[in-house]
């Protein structure tokens, strides 16, 4: 009775929780389908005549050209990340050499400088390039902040790989593309996902360097959600359907790729 009872606990327990962290994401769903005057209602009104003039006013003040710009940066600069972290990864944990360890403490100290350190040497750079407001500025930055956690992470799936089955390769006469191709990828392919998945999202998501060097022409999806700030006040519902806009393409990859991220993120967990 008391293993039933535990059990019932820790389920209820986990339900509780997991409403917790979803109820600001359904009440987001429930905010973007309410016209603006049922959202400041107080107490909060559940029960409502559902509307998509929200989501037609978003689009209305140019939604779509901000949404490309986020899939073009967030697709080019994952794209990059991988095509530059494999081979490294590679390097570092099945061809490793002398000093591979300072490589590896490198990589993780560019992580450690607060973005707002390095604004204005980028934002003078950029502008001495001529790369203001314009997306491939984005590109090299979210390239550049997503490589070392590919690395690592990377890095780690790599070392999961059976050295039998390299060397078996190897003496069949494989080459290193074919190597990478044909015995090591099928091996790290959910690991491989699971980082691009983190990628996509990193860069999605990210504001600081959009807002900061960017203005008409490549603005990104966070930097229109800003423009729903304004001195007469926010507008909750409108806002809600903007972020609802902004949030889709993320879940729908997400749920999409779920499989992949949870078999990469457990890899080597269990032997």
């Amino acid at each position: 009775m008391k293993a039933r009872f535990g059990a019932g606990a820790l389920t209820v327990a986990t339900w509780v929780i997991a409403i917790l962290f979803v109820f600001p994401l359904l009440w987001m769903i429930l905010t973007a389908f309410k016209q603006e005057a049922d959202a400041y209602t107080d107490p909060p009104r559940l029960f409502f005549t559902p509307t998509l003039d929200q989501f037609a006013g978003v689009l209305e003040r140019g939604f779509l050209p901000y949404l490309s710009n986020s899939a073009f940066v967030t697709v080019v600069s994952t794209i990059f990340v991988l095509l530059l972290g494999i081979p490294a990864a590679y390097a570092l944990s099945l061809a490793p050499v002398k000093g591979t360890s300072n490589a590896l403490g490198f990589f993780l100290s560019t992580k450690m400088l607060p973005i707002v350190a390095a604004i204005i040497p980028l934002y003078v750079i950029s502008q001495n390039v001529q790369l203001l407001d314009n997306v491939w500025a984005l590109i090299i930055l979210y390239t550049s902040m997503n490589l070392p956690l590919a690395i690592w992470m990377m890095r780690s799936f790599f070392l999961e790989v059976p050295h039998e089955m390299i060397e078996a390769g190897r003496i069949d006469g494989a080459t290193l593309p074919v190597l990478l191709r044909k015995i090591i990828m099928p091996v790290v392919a959910p690991g491989v996902a699971a980082t691009a998945l983190i990628c996509v999202i990193f860069s999605w998501t990210e504001f600081f360097y959009s807002v900061n060097l960017t203005a008409a022409r490549a603005g990104t999806v966070p930097v229109f959600l800003v423009g729903f700030i304004t001195s007469e006040g926010l507008y909750w519902a409108q806002l809600s359907a903007a972020a609802l806009l902004a949030s889709l393409p993320v879940m729908i990859v997400g749920w999409i790729a779920q499989n992949h991220l949870v078999r990469g993120l457990s890899m080597g967990a269990v032997k």
